[in-house]
């Protein structure tokens, strides 16, 4: 079954969310359901490297006090060359990613071409704003976004506020409620040019530093072999590490900060 025809005056061509509304579908509603009415989902990052973006976020979901999640997934690919990572209201963060992933291809199949970075940036940036109401009653949902610039040739990062003001960060970015330890790891040990490794390494170190003081940040979890997701996106295209490569980078960080412990000591 074919789109359906609108006038020439109507069309609402490649914007998913008119189509919706002129076949009066039922739009998707950003409602807290009841099952994650209270959860919220905290830090996610994302660093330039010399070849695109890391991106990476924890696993951890709390409501109030308490963890209710502790495998929820917060970074995903929004398309093949673009991520996004989610933090705050659980429920309403999932519907925007999967909402934003549709619009993408939406676009693509409609115009033939893929919506360029910034473009992608400004659709996200207006649904952050529609849920503005929302979030006037606490379900604040905000996302992180980055991909690789094809045209030039780059990695670069976009994040939000709650009225969906959209803002490009040079170097990194921290979104949630461990964003402010992790920020300072990654400041740290930021330099202008950084391979693929050294990026992946220092982003590991964030979540570690920000799950030390953050209690609504999950930190690795050997136990239960459960670890921040880490993905990078590249002139290649998004992938995700694989948890045993994460769980050595890990094993590598608290390595490090016990040799530290033993040398203060």
């Amino acid at each position: 079954m074919g789109l359906p025809l609108f006038p020439i005056t109507e069309d609402p061509g490649s914007n998913f969310m008119a189509l919706l509304t002129k076949t009066g579908a039922a739009l998707p509603k950003f409602e807290a359901s009841d099952e994650f009415s209270f959860r919220h989902g905290t830090t996610v990052v994302a660093i330039k490297y010399d070849g695109g973006v890391i991106m990476a976020g924890d696993r951890r979901a709390t409501s109030g006090h308490s963890i209710a999640n502790r495998a929820v997934e917060k970074v995903y690919p929004a398309d093949r060359h673009s991520a996004i990572a989610i933090a705050g209201s659980a429920a309403l963060a999932m519907e925007m990613v999967a909402l934003f992933q549709v619009q993408l291809e939406h676009y693509e199949k409609v115009e033939g071409v893929s919506i360029s970075l910034e473009g992608k940036a400004n659709q996200l940036s207006q649904m952050v704003r529609a849920n503005m109401p929302l979030a006037m009653q606490s379900f604040v949902v905000i996302p992180l976004f980055c991909g690789y610039d094809l045209a030039r040739g780059v990695g670069r990062i976009f994040d939000f506020d709650a009225l969906g003001g959209r803002y490009e960060e040079t170097d990194f970015a921290c979104v949630g409620s461990g964003s402010v330890h992790a920020k300072a790891t990654l400041k740290a040990g930021f330099r202008p040019i950084l391979s693929e490794t050294t990026a992946v390494d220092l982003v590991v170190a964030s979540l570690y530093d920000a799950a030390d003081e953050d209690t609504a940040t999950g930190g690795p979890d050997p136990l239960r072999g459960i670890y921040p997701i880490v993905a990078a996106v590249d002139v290649n295209g998004f992938r995700t590490l694989t948890e045993a490569e994460v769980a050595a980078r890990f094993e590598n960080v608290i390595a490090q900060r016990q040799a530290q412990r033993e040398v203060q000591s």
